[in-house]
């Protein structure tokens, strides 16, 4: 009866006996350690998942003293290798001879919430480095207004051509520095949402970048037919996608030691899944993954700011105004970066769009 109520439980449960080998595991558990229970029965814990020895030693020590402990954001590697962060809580069962027979350990995904923290953070940054950059283009382009217009006005006092060739270097980086300050805005148009097939958008940005590239760079296609058109502005998401699969393309045409240069461009449908702190029906993710050198962790976390570039020649702009793009149709960009791995991840909510569009039916 106990062991029917606990499969039922969304909590992941595990029971070891006092050799700490596995003698039990509810479904919630399989699936988040991903393995099976049937194969790992009599095996020792780290057949489920590893930690470290601290973590062994502190499930002996509750099996001698009778106390149960919970330990917060613990890292444990699964089985497949991959790395899960977690709270878990041990409880020691007592027998009738009142010493301890086994064990139970409670899981609590962390991963979930970790990322809404995160992506929350990196909204709030992004909005954050949008107003300051609108002061900054206010307080920057009104000066160079009157900048302009005393060289353009100084230009037509002079008869000299060699001192017009001055005043017009004035007038051309004005109108340059303008155009920065622009771009630092990123797009200054809501986007013009039509229905699109967002397949069709990552292939223009394909053909772009293997004639830029001059079929230097393998692109591989993983694209996942069953997601439906979603609302948006096609140009816009071309440019968003376009800068991020650019400075993937960049990354890799700089990595001399990389005789394999690849981009995957693959596309999923997530269900019930939450940005930020809004969750939503469907959403379309699109990830550009390369297999180049990784970004320096130095700056991960500023990426998407303004100027921030990993390159001496970048200008620090394309991710910042793909984000913008991405965060005017309700969506996030994210990144991870590891050697030979760099993963950019474009979250773009399905229903939100729709919804959007029949408001202005």
């Amino acid at each position: 009866m106990y062991s029917l109520l606990i499969d039922h439980l969304s909590t992941a449960v595990i029971q070891l006996n006092d050799q700490l080998d596995i003698e039990y595991l509810n479904p919630a558990a399989e699936m988040l350690l991903a393995v099976s229970r049937r194969r790992i029965y009599g095996h020792p814990i780290h057949a489920a998942f590893r930690e470290d020895e601290n973590s062994v030693q502190a499930l002996q020590l509750a099996i001698e003293s009778g106390y149960p402990f919970t330990k917060r954001e613990a890292e444990i590697v699964r089985n497949n290798g991959k790395k899960l962060f977690c709270d878990y809580t041990v409880t020691p069962v007592m027998g009738t001879s009142n010493e301890t027979e086994s064990l139970i350990i409670e899981l609590y995904p962390r991963d979930r919430m970790k990322r809404i923290s995160q992506e929350d953070e990196i909204i709030a940054n992004h909005e954050s480095s949008k107003e300051l950059v609108r002061g900054l283009a206010h307080e920057i382009k009104n000066p160079l207004g009157g900048i302009r217009g005393a060289a353009q006005l100084i230009s037509r006092a002079f008869t000299d051509e060699a001192l017009n060739d001055y005043t017009q270097v004035i007038i051309e980086e004005s109108d340059r520095l303008r155009d920065l300050v622009d771009r630092l805005l990123g797009p200054r148009q809501l986007p013009k949402n039509t229905s699109l097939n967002i397949h069709k958008v990552i292939e223009r940005v394909r053909q772009l970048i293997s004639v830029e590239t001059d079929n230097q760079i393998r692109i591989v296609r993983d694209y996942d037919p069953s997601i439906p058109d979603l609302i948006g502005d096609e140009s816009q998401l071309i440019q968003a996608l376009l800068n991020i699969t650019r400075n993937a393309m960049q990354a890799l045409l700089e990595d001399e030691t990389n005789q394999d240069k690849t981009i995957h461009m693959v596309t999923r449908a997530l269900r019930q899944f939450t940005i930020g702190s809004k969750r939503h029906r469907l959403v379309c993710k699109i990830s550009i993954i390369d297999n180049g050198p990784g970004i320096p962790e130095a700056i991960l976390k500023t990426l998407f700011y303004p100027m921030v570039s990993g390159r001496a020649d970048g200008t620090g702009l394309g991710l910042s105004i793909a984000q913008s793009i991405i965060h005017q149709h309700h969506g996030i960009v994210e990144c991870n970066s590891y050697p030979q791995k760099t993963e950019f991840n474009l979250l773009i909510p399905i229903e939100t769009s729709v919804q959007d569009q029949e408001k202005h039916v």
